[in-house]
């Protein structure tokens, strides 16, 4: 890990005040949700009887997609809980989800890989990460968010800053600048938020993370085509300074030079104002049907 990495800080106290401000929203948001059931999902994938060729992926939630390309695993900010949020002992005070995953950790597959895009909790879920802890997977997070995890229950565990890189099996991954925040709390601002270009052979992933507009998807583009690119495209209303809206995901992906979106962080919480099912309503608009992989939690994709 260099010395030298760049982490923007939260500087704008109007975005603190901001944050601090949901608060009690957010505690108003949980005491209705109590008595409301979690739907399950529509769909439930069977990455199991995936052959070892070719690109697969599922969307199991949120953020969280597994993917398996040319053999091998890899598995994006796994988030598995109930609820999102603070942990107070065996409890998470936090926001409840609307759908299910569309399978649990044990469901799963081994990942060779687990890819952690920031510690913010809707995507660094620790009793999730608890759960997937194995000395046969590997992880990669951002800058200065190690310390969330109990490292020696994984093979490996390394930090990326923006521009470096790490290979992992047959997995080349580098993080690439997005358009966010790293604090998992108000204090700690030093934490680092990461997008990635994951290769592996002669495939090339993008996991978005989580963004704002930004034109730093074109460090992403060269001469290979991105196979996959998965966008995070909720969140938005009110929240556009943090969070994409889907015609800006769609832009991201093309200056990047993908071929196929995957949408994601969508339909599992209830982040923002916007209605459910709207981000993916406006993507298929902005871009068409036939570069929209997934529309639904659980759905496949075979490539």
């Amino acid at each position: 890990m260099s010395n030298n990495i760049q982490v923007h800080e939260i500087q704008s106290p109007s975005r603190a005040v901001l944050l601090m401000r949901t608060a009690p929203k957010v505690l108003r948001q949980m005491s209705k949700e109590v008595p409301r059931p979690i739907l399950p999902a529509p769909y439930a994938p069977n990455p199991k009887a995936w052959p070892d060729k070719g690109i697969h992926a599922a969307w199991l939630g949120h953020s969280t997609v597994y993917l398996k390309v040319d053999g091998y695993t890899v598995l994006t900010d796994p988030v598995f809980s109930d609820r999102v949020g603070i942990e107070l002992g065996p409890v998470t005070v936090g926001i409840k989800r609307l759908v299910s995953p569309a399978l649990q950790p044990e469901d799963l597959p081994r990942p060779d890989l687990i890819l952690l895009s920031h510690a913010h909790m809707d995507h660094f879920d620790r009793p999730s990460l608890r759960a997937l802890r194995s000395d046969r997977t590997s992880v990669i997070t951002a800058y200065r968010t190690s310390d969330l995890l109990r490292v020696r229950r994984y093979q490996s565990v390394q930090e990326l800053g923006w521009g470096e890189s790490a290979r992992v099996g047959a997995a080349f991954v580098k993080a690439f600048e997005v358009n966010h925040w790293g604090a998992r709390v108000r204090t700690d601002t030093y934490r680092g938020y990461n997008g990635y270009v994951i290769e592996i052979g002669k495939r090339r992933i993008l996991f978005g993370g989580d963004t704002a507009l930004t034109d730093k998807f074109k460090s992403a583009r060269t001469s290979k085509p991105i196979d996959l690119a998965i966008m995070p495209i909720g969140a938005y209303d009110p929240w556009i300074r943090f969070h994409c809206n889907p015609e800006q995901a769609a832009k991201m992906a093309n200056d990047a030079g993908a071929e196929r979106i995957l949408p994601v962080h969508h339909q599992t919480f209830q982040l923002s104002r916007e209605p459910r099912h709207e981000p993916i309503e406006r993507l298929i608009e902005a871009i068409g049907a036939d570069r929209v992989c997934l529309q639904d939690i659980g759905q496949e994709f075979h490539l």
